[in-house]
């Protein structure tokens, strides 16, 4: 029986994730170790340890990082209280905030500034969640599903707006935006849609792959949003679907009946454990890997100004 790994293309590293990592990289080059960064740079074990050994030192609490030491902020963005407690701190800051989660902060703001109250959809605990929710003092409530949206008590009706976690799934969303408009009919939406396009590219590749494959496997570590909504929007459309962080995890018997496998990888799994991933499964007996057709990425973000050059 004749067996084809079938890669999702695009998958892997966006744009925000190469500047985040590079941005670390770079500061650890022009500073020397150690280089204190607050919550895991990206959502991926490989990456954080990698960093890990070339001098990073990643923290939750600032009260962690020496005065005047150098602090890097993750890609998920940080509080303005953070912010606040770094510039009282004296600390050498450089941001690697990815620009669309930067540009969720400023739609916040600038609803807030306007009156508004203001509805994040996204997940509880996640830190870009806190980030974005950390951008105002008050007047910001969290919908994580439909249910919640019939809870919500809210001061003014006429007066809402929201915004979304960029990670989450463009489906998973719908409908909770549809509630939000049924219940509040005012309500103001973002300029533009919130869900990043990094995001949306690699959940339409998996979705051209559930229509030719009988197993999907996500390579992604169990912390990072957007690789579980890749798995999640293979099993909605009813493939079997798997997460892995690295080869190792992957079971024989997954493949045991399965003639067409898809593989792709969230935005903060590299490469390199896409290829180790493949090696893997060829050893299982399968014969062909085919890239599929996709969308060219070309975006990219600039460094910050102190680590250019």
């Amino acid at each position: 029986m004749s067996k084809t790994i079938m890669l999702a293309n695009p998958r892997g590293f966006c744009a925000g994730v190469d500047r985040a990592i590079a941005i670390v990289e770079r500061a650890i080059e022009r500073f020397g170790a150690p280089i204190y960064v607050r919550h895991e740079v990206v959502h991926n074990r490989f990456v954080v340890e990698q960093l890990r050994s070339q001098g990073a030192i990643f923290i939750e609490e600032l009260a962690d990082v020496p005065a005047g030491a150098t602090l890097i902020y993750s890609a998920h963005g940080v509080p303005q209280a953070v912010r606040r407690q770094a510039e009282a701190l004296g600390l050498n800051v450089f941001d690697a905030t990815c620009p669309l989660v930067t540009k969720v902060h400023v739609e916040v703001k600038r609803m807030h500034a306007a009156g508004m109250e203001i509805i994040m959809i996204g997940h509880a605990g996640h830190p870009e969640v806190e980030g974005t929710m950390g951008q105002v003092p008050d007047r910001m409530h969290l919908v994580e599903n439909v249910d919640d949206v019939a809870r919500l008590s809210v001061g003014n009706p006429q007066g809402l707006a929201y915004v979304s976690q960029t990670t989450l799934s463009v489906d998973e969303t719908r409908d909770i935006i549809a509630a939000l408009k049924a219940r509040f009919p005012a309500i103001t939406s973002p300029k533009k849609d919130d869900i990043c396009y990094a995001t949306q590219n690699r959940q339409d590749a998996v979705k051209v792959l559930a229509e030719d494959c009988d197993l999907i496997i996500v390579v992604g570590s169990p912390n990072s949003s957007n690789s579980n909504r890749l798995r999640e929007v293979a099993a909605l459309k009813g493939v079997a679907a798997q997460m892995v962080d690295n080869a190792s995890q992957l079971d024989p018997a997954w493949f045991a009946d399965k003639t067409r496998i898809g593989v792709t990888a969230g935005a903060s799994a590299p490469e390199i454990l896409v290829e180790a991933v493949i090696e893997r499964i060829r050893a299982f007996g399968v014969d062909d890997v085919a890239e599929m057709p996709g969308v060219d990425e070309h975006t990219t973000f600039a460094l910050p100004p102190g680590l250019r050059g």
